[in-house]
């Protein structure tokens, strides 16, 4: 049975390492993702179709497995509901990553491949007491249980993929744990898929650890996130070993505290609880200055720990679970500390207190970003693009803001705003979108709560960066200033109300000449 394991771990493998090639040369131009998604950290425009390699190895597995190793009638029934489903799956997440869904029509489509797979028979009905033996029927509860479990997964593993191999190293662990327990539970389908996205996924990080040159992109995460859900149901038989569910939730403790974190502080402040942002624990990590290798380095040896104790977990039958998650809550707090973000992390006390101050704010300027995304599909060019951005700057009091492209740079002033030589807290961004450019926001120091500042100007310039994405994606034209559509509303410069002041040459505000302290919150 290892033998079988190695092999289909190295059949995996090669296919991973025979396509990923294939797609860097011969499709990489249908599909760029760079940094153009606005909560990654990734600065290069690579492609996002590196989970078509994984696909394929898990295809040619599945039909091998069929061929080589026949189930009796229930089990190939379950096999083909895991095939069939997890292949709907990615399709979700490929059509994301062409052309964006929106939160709602994604989460919609998830519930209803989830619901086809429980009528197929990926089913939680059962959850056995550990410590007495004592199995208890869920009843209806089992189907909300399942559905939560199957559309979970995949957006846990799509959330961390915000940093290059972050995401491919923790399914490659959860994949080696669900081959061990599939292979200790006597569940050779399980085993056999496990074993093969290993090695998939060996073959995929030769290309996706920092620095990448390909990501799996929206669908293969929803992919891996699925199928980790479905093997751990089916190696759980049901729920009626329990340790099989919890093997995996130890494995994914560090991402799952992170989301539940992020969705509560998201919650409170009146941000969309499913609108990615650049607070994640990744994201901490560079933020005090760690590469993205160390970055992604640090959070594998601390994942790898929590996966030995989803081995000891299952090991003991889910009787050692409650002593190792308060080993897990002490070690969290521990390395919060040691990291020094352990004040974001568990701030919740203190944004409950400034939530109901931030949340019309936030409501506004959200609804300004929309009117500004409409406003951007009439406008002939990048110039009457920016001018259309500096009236939802206006209206968020910000004080001054620059865009640096390639071909030059703009700046603009509030009119009341003070002399240049204020001290203005700034927030800057880099993106790509064929080329890089970048984007700073400032307001006087003072004159807002520095996490109000820190949103309000976030929001600001995901808008920005959308519409800029989106104006260059229907155009088809590269970014810079002097592209013009040939097609749209134009508009005269002299026709249009300005709401800046250029600045004498001199007098630029950059984060590149300098970077004032960040504003302490108004007295």
């Amino acid at each position: 049975m290892i033998l079988t394991l190695i092999l289909f771990a190295a059949v995996g493998a090669a296919i991973s390492l025979l396509v990923l090639p294939l797609i860097q040369r011969h499709l990489c131009s249908f599909n760029h993702g760079g940094s153009s998604q606005f909560h990654h950290i990734h600065k290069n425009e690579r492609s996002r179709l590196g989970g078509l390699a994984i696909i394929a190895a898990f295809v040619v597995l599945s039909i091998a497995a069929a061929l080589f190793f026949p189930f009796d009638e229930a089990r190939e029934r379950t096999g083909r509901v895991v095939v069939c489903s997890s292949l709907a799956m990615f399709l979700v997440g490929f059509w994301d990553d062409f052309k964006p869904l929106g939160a709602r029509k994604k989460l919609l489509l998830q519930i209803v491949i989830a619901w086809c797979a429980w009528c197929g028979g990926i089913q939680i009905n059962l959850l056995k007491n550990p410590f007495s033996g004592n199995i208890h029927s869920l009843g209806g509860y089992g189907f909300g249980l399942t559905l939560l479990w199957l559309v979970t997964m995949p957006n846990l593993i799509n959330l961390i993929d915000g940093v290059d191999g972050l995401a491919g190293g923790i399914s490659l662990m959860l994949m080696g744990l669900l081959a061990y327990v599939g292979v200790s539970g006597a569940s050779l389908f399980p085993a056999l898929c496990a074993a093969g996205m290993v090695g998939a996924l060996i073959g995929f990080l030769r290309y996706n650890f920092p620095p990448a040159k390909i990501y799996m992109g929206d669908g293969g995460a929803y992919f891996l996130g699925f199928l980790v859900a479905e093997l751990s149901v089916i190696n759980s038989h049901k729920g009626s070993i329990v340790a099989g569910l919890l093997a995996p939730l130890f494995v994914l403790a560090l991402p799952i505290l992170d989301v539940a974190l992020a969705i509560t502080r998201r919650g409170l402040k009146g941000l969309p609880i499913f609108r990615p942002d650049q607070r994640h624990i990744h994201h901490k990590l560079l933020s005090i200055g760690y590469s993205p290798r160390k970055a992604v380095l640090t959070l594998y040896f601390v994942t790898l720990i929590f996966l030995v104790f989803g081995v000891v977990v299952f090991w003991s039958q889910g009787r050692w679970a409650p002593v190792l998650f308060g080993i897990v809550c002490l070690a969290f707090i521990l390395s919060a500390r040691w990291f020094s973000f352990s004040r974001e992390w568990f701030a919740v006390g203190r944004v409950v207190g400034n939530s109901f101050e931030m949340r019309e704010s936030i409501h506004y300027a959200l609804t300004l970003g929309r009117w500004f995304d409409m406003e951007a599909k009439s406008c002939d060019s990048v110039e009457n693009l920016w001018s259309e951005f500096q009236l939802m700057l206006l209206k968020l009091n910000f004080a001054r803001a620059n865009l640096i492209l390639m071909d030059g740079r703009r700046e603009w002033k509030r009119n009341d705003a003070l002399d240049p030589l204020a001290s203005l807290s700034w927030n800057r961004h880099e993106f790509s979108l064929g080329k890089d450019y970048s984007v700073e926001l400032a307001i006087e120091s003072g004159a807002l709560d520095p996490a109000l500042f820190y949103h309000l100007s976030e929001i600001a310039i995901e808008a920005w960066h959308k519409a800029l994405a989106g104006w260059c994606g229907r155009h088809h034209l590269p970014l810079l200033f002097t592209s013009h559509a040939s097609q749209g509303s134009p508009r005269k410069a002299n026709q249009r109300s300005r709401a800046y002041v250029p600045l004498v040459w001199g007098q630029s505000a950059s984060l590149e000449s300098s970077r004032p302290a960040i504003a302490r919150p108004v007295e």
